[in-house]
């Protein structure tokens, strides 16, 4: 009798947690993307509450008079509470699926269009708001609660002599560098010093003595040309700069990642930094060289940085900068078959991203840990969870690198160059394709791990769906006209509806074991093209290689139409707006068909029937000219120098004895 008992409260249970867990999707997932198949669901729900009804009769009318009465006395009450929570999921759960829908009224992109126009007005304002060099002092001040730092006159004259537009907004300079004022200045040029002076560490130094820029002696040959680049760039207002050294990342991947708690306690020590109540001196120390140690010729060997290439760093390195109560760090999807639109929804509108900049922030979305080649198999991985200062092309979320402008642009190693054999034509006059080519560079992979790297996923999803496969797109509803629908579409039928070239080149790069003749087979290998070919489109897919795209600025510079999806972010990423001056795509990559259907229309047919939707042209040449105006006004290389300028004043006075002391002061 007890073992009955058990099995029907536990059955009941069973029932009741299913309807919980479907109930719990509806309301998380009520929206119209993901698609559902309502009618499905609906019936599913009735039945499951059908068999849960049907086996509670069976059950009180199988058990007998006394068993039932013995029953009743031990199980009735909790039995009959179940009942009623069922029948209240099963009436709440099945009112979400009658309410829910997979239209909506209009397209979520002109939304997203109009509201990028609003944010980059309001951005811009507050950016540029000062004319003078007293208002940009005053400014500072009121941002940042402390004086600019010595030297700042002869920055301010520096901008504007270069027309800079950017005056007031250094924000990401800030955030970049509050928290290493939870360092001393001898602590600074110490970690300066062991970081530079240990090859292993695939980090190199240029010193700044006496106005002028040299690199340290124990660069790697590899990479000379990029250190090359940045006394190139430094060299523009190094006499302005004071004696010091600093570290450059070799690599492309990022380095320095503090656990969320260390980082919040440096944060508060830095925010707190500033006293604009006493008086600045403004000039730096004297004799300054000689608190920086020269690089020593027999190689220092302690490290505070530990390598873990060719191995998954999620857990270890890519969340240990978020909350401990952030998903993040409280959940694994194990399922990385399926979407997970909860991971995406903070940041998303549907299938589009509608906040680029929580988009990168990786706190909310577990599922990263398999998307990305960082985060799956990197190729130079060699990082630190102590607080060191680094500087770095690109960082992803929660790492505590210091962005500068890379060498990469600046020296034009790929470079927007036009011509009579390769002409930038007007937009309306290119193919309506969306394009890419690249390598297998994001990650290395030997044991399967390649077919969650985004490049590889990108090219599956375009070039190998099989006839199983679908893919959700917003289109023009069937059966109420004005409305779109989230339409699920064969993979047969995408490719007949859209055009995208896709394609890994030349070889399969990065590879090991299988995992090369694996990844050539699937995708087949094409032959490389001149980077000028890309022109030719309309749409040109920017994607993250092993750190930041060094093609994404060419991109903006010419007549198309970038898509991107990132990783990583650069020291240009604030400057940007999405949906104004390019167009965002999740790294989950299941927006880029409805986004392309957007822009290049359809008119094709689905399941037989005819389905139309015009294409918005006018729009994606607006967000093609506005996104090359503006990398013509705020990316250039001009610009660059004017943001390393105020970023190494700033770093300058963070490594100054009498830090507290000195300053700019009208």
């Amino acid at each position: 009798m007890l073992a009955v008992g058990v099995l029907g409260v536990s059955l009941t249970s069973l029932f009741v947690h299913s309807f919980v867990s479907g109930a719990s999707y509806e309301w998380a997932n009520g929206r119209p993307f993901p698609p559902t198949a309502r009618a499905s669901a609906i019936f599913s729900v009735c039945l499951l509450f059908l068999g849960a009804s049907v086996f509670q009769y069976i059950y009180r009318v199988s058990e007998g008079p006394r068993s039932l009465f013995l029953a009743k006395r031990t199980f009735a009450k909790t039995s009959s509470s179940l009942s009623t929570l069922m029948a209240l999921l099963f009436t709440f759960q099945a009112l979400l699926l009658f309410a829910g829908s997979n239209t909506v009224d209009y397209h979520p992109i002109d939304m997203l269009i109009y509201n990028a126009k609003a944010q980059h007005e309001a951005w811009i304002k507050q950016a540029s708001a000062s004319r003078t060099l007293n208002q940009a002092t005053e400014e500072y001040r009121r941002r940042y609660n402390r004086h600019p730092p010595p030297g700042f006159d002869e920055w301010y004259n520096f901008a504007t002599s270069r027309s800079s537009l950017i005056i007031d907004d250094y924000d990401a300079i800030y955030d970049d560098l509050v928290r290493f004022w939870a360092l001393s200045p001898s602590e600074l040029r110490l970690e300066t010093w062991k970081t530079i002076s240990n090859p292993w560490n695939e980090i190199s130094g240029i010193s700044i003595r006496g106005g002028k820029a040299d690199i340290s002696p124990n660069v790697k040959p590899t990479h000379r040309w990029m250190l090359d680049g940045v006394v190139s760039l430094i060299s523009q207002f190094a006499q302005w700069l004071p004696d010091m050294d600093l570290a450059f990342n070799l690599n492309d991947e990022c380095r320095v990642a503090v656990p969320f708690d260390h980082a919040e306690e440096t944060r508060k020590v830095g925010e707190g930094a500033g006293n604009l109540a006493v008086g600045k001196e403004n000039q730096w120390s004297k004799d300054r060289a000689s608190g920086w140690q020269p690089i020593p010729e027999e190689p220092f060997s302690e490290t505070c940085f530990e390598d873990h290439s060719f191995s998954k760093t999620f857990w270890q390195y890519g969340s240990v900068g978020c909350p401990s109560r952030s998903k993040a760090r409280q959940y694994r999807i194990w399922n990385t078959r399926q979407i997970c639109t909860t991971c995406a929804l903070p940041h998303s509108l549907g299938q589009f991203v509608q906040n680029w900049t929580l988009a990168a922030d990786i706190c909310h979305q577990p599922d990263m840990a398999e998307l990305h080649g960082l985060y799956l198999s990197p190729a130079a991985f060699k990082t630190a969870h102590e607080l060191v200062p680094v500087f770095s092309q690109s960082k992803a979320h929660g790492f505590n690198d210091i962005l500068y402008p890379s060498a990469w642009n600046y020296m034009d190693k790929v470079k927007y160059e036009p011509s009579d054999d390769h002409p930038d034509r007007p937009f309306a006059e290119k193919e309506n394709t969306l394009f890419w080519r690249g390598a297998t560079s994001e990650g290395v992979s030997a044991e399967g791990t390649w077919k969650g790297m985004t490049r590889q996923r990108l090219v599956h999803l375009v070039n190998n769906l099989t006839e199983t496969e679908t893919v959700p797109i917003l289109l023009p509803s069937m059966s109420q006209e004005g409305k779109y629908e989230y339409q699920t579409i064969s993979g047969k039928d995408v490719r007949s509806l859209l055009r995208i070239d896709v394609g890994v080149v030349d070889k399969i790069a990065r590879c090991g074991l299988r995992d090369c003749p694996d990844q050539e087979a699937e995708f087949g290998l094409l032959k490389p093209s001149d980077f000028q070919d890309h022109w030719r489109y309309r749409y040109l897919f920017d994607l993250d290689g092993a750190g930041f795209s060094g093609r994404f600025l060419p991109f903006l510079q010419s007549r198309s139409l970038p898509f991107k999806a990132a990783l990583f972010r650069d020291w240009s990423d604030s400057r940007l707006t999405a949906w104004l001056h390019f167009v965002p795509q999740d790294l989950r990559l299941h927006g880029v068909h409805s986004t392309l259907a957007y822009f290049a229309g359809v008119n094709g047919k689905v399941d037989g029937k005819d389905v139309i939707m015009p294409a918005h042209e006018k729009e994606g040449a607006m967000i093609a000219e506005t996104g090359r105006e503006w990398a013509g006004k705020m990316l250039r290389k001009e610009d660059m120098e004017v943001y390393f300028f105020r970023l190494l004043l700033e770093w300058g006075r963070l490594t100054d004895d009498r830090r507290d002391e000195i300053g700019f002061q009208m």
